[in-house]
């Protein structure tokens, strides 16, 4: 069996799913409203398209994160080892990554615990669905 071969495709949608959904509730009523962007060109025209881009390039996005997040997991995995690489994924690598640019942005600790959460707690759920399925 190849690398590619034992990437279950409804286990990545179900992870990818969930992330979005996440992000829905982590951009939306729970951060939403805090003042996290910086303005720039992107922020013109129509609010409601400028969601709708997002969201899908956030479903995107997550698709692949969620399939290489399958190729690490594997197929042996279990419910506690996909919570684990997950969270490792999110936070050592995402969190930390996101660190680095911040610091040299010079963005605040703030901004960067939001997003960085966000990504921790995106992960570890995609690791826990992935490893399950």
């Amino acid at each position: 069996m190849t690398l590619f071969e034992s990437i279950n495709a409804l286990a990545v949608l179900a992870a990818a799913s969930a992330a979005l959904l996440l992000a829905g509730l982590w951009y939306g009523p729970l951060f939403g409203q805090r003042p996290l962007r910086a303005p720039g060109p992107s922020d013109a025209g129509e609010p409601a398209v400028a969601i709708r881009r997002a969201l899908a390039g956030t479903f995107l996005l997550h698709i692949m994160s969620a399939t290489v997040l399958s190729m690490f997991i594997g197929q042996d995995a279990d419910l506690g080892y996909g919570i684990w690489f997950g969270f490792s994924v999110g936070f050592f690598w995402v969190g930390t990554a996101l660190g680095v640019a911040y610091l040299f942005e010079r963005r605040s600790v703030t901004h960067w615990g939001v997003n960085a959460g966000y990504q921790v707690l995106a992960f570890t759920l995609m690791g826990a669905i992935l490893g399950v399925w």
